[in-house]
């Protein structure tokens, strides 16, 4: 069908290490699951009630892949896109379906929100005065990031 989109945009938190493996061909694996939260008032109550939905997030990109094994921890914040493929599988006789959402070939970006010592781990030292520390997209170009971490210094002497 001509027009049609497959994009799924996810801003969450992982909940547990990446999980890297190796295919047949040698390729890096990535697998993670990342926690998104909506809350509300509770009309009736007044309480504040809160739903958590898990994503699997499966990285195929070699660049991405990369930088998800050596960043990427308990806890991180992230910025997702990818898009949603579902697969099917066999487990004790029955079939089995799993919706996850990939990230793989020119579709795909994935951005680190921790500041540096918040949430994630040990991140490299970048010296961008608290920002992310990586805006990175599967643009083909390996695993260096393809945009300057956003908010730079902005030291101008603007006169208003």
């Amino acid at each position: 069908m001509a027009g049609s989109v497959n994009k799924v945009i996810l801003v969450g938190n992982l909940g547990r290490d990446p999980e890297v493996r190796q295919s047949q061909a040698g390729a890096k694996i990535v697998n993670f699951s990342v926690a998104t939260s909506d809350s509300w008032k509770d009309k009736n109550t007044g309480e504040r009630r809160e739903k958590t939905e898990w994503h699997r997030v499966v990285i195929f990109s070699e660049g991405l892949a990369n930088i998800a094994e050596q960043y990427l921890r308990k806890g991180s914040k992230v910025y997702i896109e990818g898009s949603l493929q579902t697969r099917e599988y066999e487990k004790d006789g029955i079939k089995r379906y799993s919706t996850e959402v990939v990230l793989q070939g020119f579709n795909s970006t994935m951005t680190m929100l921790d500041t540096k010592g918040g949430g994630g781990g040990d991140f490299a030292s970048s010296g961008n005065g608290g920002q992310p520390d990586y805006v990175s997209s599967d643009n083909g170009g390996g695993g260096a990031p393809s945009a300057p971490p956003p908010g730079g210094d902005l030291d101008d002497e603007i006169p208003f």
